[in-house]
């Protein structure tokens, strides 16, 4: 149902808004930063993918409860689905495929056990970066 401003116009209370997407961005950079797809967070915090792809997509809202849940999953603050909204010039920033592949990168990396072997990666990376053969 429509509800009055004081300009007379009509405000609908399910709107999506700029910080709605920014929040569900967040959600998604984080959950493909932990390797999870939508399925296995859907999974996690006991709602269909549907509606997971709805959170990351902004087009539901967030209780708080659940964004607590989400939080907790994801291992971050609460504030971190809020952060960089002093940015926000509202459009959905989408990751570039340089991004995804930082993301990752990053995923792999921590996902290896042996320190040697991480120290090893970085070392190529530095060399690769120098241009050094």
């Amino acid at each position: 149902m429509a509800r009055k401003t004081e300009a007379s116009q009509p405000v609908r209370a399910n709107r999506v808004t700029a910080v709605d997407r920014h929040v569900g961005a967040r959600i998604r950079e984080r959950r493909i930063m932990l390797g999870l797809s939508q399925q296995q967070l859907a999974d996690l915090i006991g709602v269909t993918y549907q509606q997971a792809h709805k959170y990351e997509r902004g087009i539901n809202r967030l209780s708080a409860g659940r964004a607590y849940e989400i939080a907790q999953v994801l291992g971050v603050p609460v504030g971190y689905f809020f952060d960089g909204l002093d940015d926000l010039s509202g459009e959905v920033r989408e990751l570039s495929p340089r991004q995804r592949m930082c993301l990752e990168l990053a995923r792999n990396f921590a996902a290896i056990a042996d320190e040697r072997r991480q120290e090893a990666l970085c070392h190529l990376a530095r060399v690769l970066a120098e241009g050094k053969d």
